[in-house]
């Protein structure tokens, strides 16, 4: 990643540390994106990224930044989309399943290209979608962990907002990103893979 992404991550990650609705609720949101810089930094001599997969990533960190600063039932564009009546709670939440989806469809596709993990290019995709699929539901698993070690304390974490087909429409979402990631930006991301190469 760039000095102006690097620079970008740790601003917004500033502005989401100052004052969140609770701390808490903010560690666990931005808890990915942590994860996910630390692992760059980590990766970056020895497995460099594209830079097309280091911007979707970012925009991933800054997607779960938001929502750990508001929580994700709370995000104000979508608290004003919901008393405007366009819809019937606030769906910022969505937006970050959809993207738990479609940003790990390209890290999925850029390993197991890069490391040559398939004989057979025509099983991609669908190896693609079912790890989508599998971290999707792994982060239901710890929400629900989650619920449960820290009880009620846990409604600003799920976000589900009274919704009884939350988790199954997070995964819904999910599914959708991962698809539509595939199908938009393949042909750039071989483009893209073709210029950092395989290991």
């Amino acid at each position: 990643m760039n000095k102006i992404g690097v620079s970008v991550f740790f601003l917004v990650l500033i502005w989401s540390a100052i004052n969140p609705k609770d701390y808490l609720t903010w560690l666990l949101e931005v808890m990915p994106a942590f994860i996910a810089a630390i692992t760059l930094l980590l990766t970056r001599k020895c497995f460099p990224l594209t830079g097309l997969l280091y911007g979707l990533i970012l925009i991933h960190c800054i997607i779960l930044m938001i929502g750990g600063h508001y929580t994700y039932a709370e995000v104000p564009l979508f608290d004003w989309l919901k008393n405007d009546g366009v819809f019937d709670r606030n769906n910022y939440d969505k937006i970050g399943h959809f993207a738990q989806g479609f940003v790990p469809a390209i890290i999925a596709r850029e390993i197991i290209i890069r490391n040559a993990v398939l004989n057979r290019s025509n099983w991609l995709n669908f190896f693609v979608i079912c790890v989508c699929l599998a971290i999707s539901a792994f982060y239901e698993l710890i929400e629900w962990w989650v619920a449960l070690l820290i009880g009620q304390n846990a409604e600003a974490f799920l976000g589900t907002q009274g919704y009884i087909w939350d988790t199954q429409s997070d995964m819904a979402y999910a599914l959708f990103g991962a698809v539509l990631a595939l199908v938009s930006l393949s042909r750039w991301h071989d483009k893209a893979i073709s210029k950092v190469g395989t290991r």
